[in-house]
């Protein structure tokens, strides 16, 4: 199954899993990975992740690109590219700045397409700025409506972009 990448050339390290997996991968360097067999677990791998028509795979994953054309089932997250080709048939809570439904593959869940890649954390949400800061949700959320900490809505959702709460945690507005 091919993957066009535009101006790019298809990653030379490339690993084909035709087998029934279970547990924790993590891949630290670039590859394409291809999943044609059963998988079931955690996923982290950077690059071009691959499920094939016949896999089937319940798991949470993490990966820069993905193409789906099997089954899926769980939490994905792809900071850059999400691609569901037919004949796959997706059940799961995705994150992903693009996603590409093609007609002929089902997908049922929720997706969430941030305004910045996923993993670049420079706009946090409501619960991750009450961790950063320290501070209950209920406090933030007051500060927020009343203009005293810079914050912006996203579809009825508080939103925080780290790099402007920083300059005003640094002016000493912060009480």
């Amino acid at each position: 199954m091919p993957v066009l990448r535009k101006g790019k050339k298809e990653e030379a390290n490339i690993l084909d899993i035709d087998a029934s997996m279970q547990g924790n991968l993590v891949f630290k360097d670039p590859v394409t990975l291809r999943i044609q067999g059963k998988f079931e677990g955690k996923l982290e791998t950077k690059g071009i992740l691959i499920i094939g028509e016949n896999a089937e795979v319940k798991a949470e994953i993490v990966s820069e690109e993905m193409v789906i054309a099997g089954k899926v089932n769980g939490m994905l997250i792809a900071t850059q590219e999400l691609r569901i080709i037919p004949p796959a048939k997706v059940k799961a809570e995705i994150k992903t700045p693009l996603l590409h439904i093609e007609r002929g593959a089902i997908f049922n869940g929720v997706c969430q397409m941030p305004l910045e890649t996923v993993n670049s954390k420079s706009v946090l949400s409501l619960e991750e700025m009450a961790n950063y800061l320290s501070v209950d949700i209920a406090s933030l959320t007051s500060w927020a409506e009343q203009g005293k900490i810079p914050a912006f809505k996203e579809r009825d959702v508080w939103k925080f972009e780290k790099a402007k709460v920083d300059e005003w945690i640094a002016s000493g507005k912060l009480s």
